[in-house]
């Protein structure tokens, strides 16, 4: 016959150092992962938090639909936003992005 039979080879058992350094690529990159994504949004999100729980009436701001405005009226989940002289718009306060420094709309 032209093929010969094939046999496994026969190895020790791995170790448990061998099944440690398999996995340690991955815990790398978890930690990685980690320190360098989630745990920087955790941290900007709670600053945003903070910053939408400290709004108040008289702050100026920028929504996440880039309007502009002097913030009229605060509720619990909405602001009342003056965009303009007389026009007020509703927002949820969720989409408030940045507060702005006083009188920076008058510079605008």
């Amino acid at each position: 016959m032209f093929i010969s039979n094939a046999y496994a080879a026969s190895t020790a058992a791995a170790s448990p150092m061998d099944a440690v350094m398999s996995f340690l690529p991955l815990i790398v990159i978890f930690v990685l992962f980690w320190f360098m994504i989630i745990r920087p949004q955790m941290k900007r999100a709670k600053e945003q938090g903070k910053m939408i729980d400290a709004l108040q009436k008289g702050d100026e701001v920028i929504t996440t639909g880039g309007q502009v405005g002097k913030i009229v009226k605060v509720g619990d989940q909405f602001i009342s936003l003056e965009i303009a002289d007389g026009v007020v718009t509703n927002v949820q306060k969720s989409t408030v992005q940045t507060m702005l420094p006083k009188g920076t709309i008058k510079s605008i």
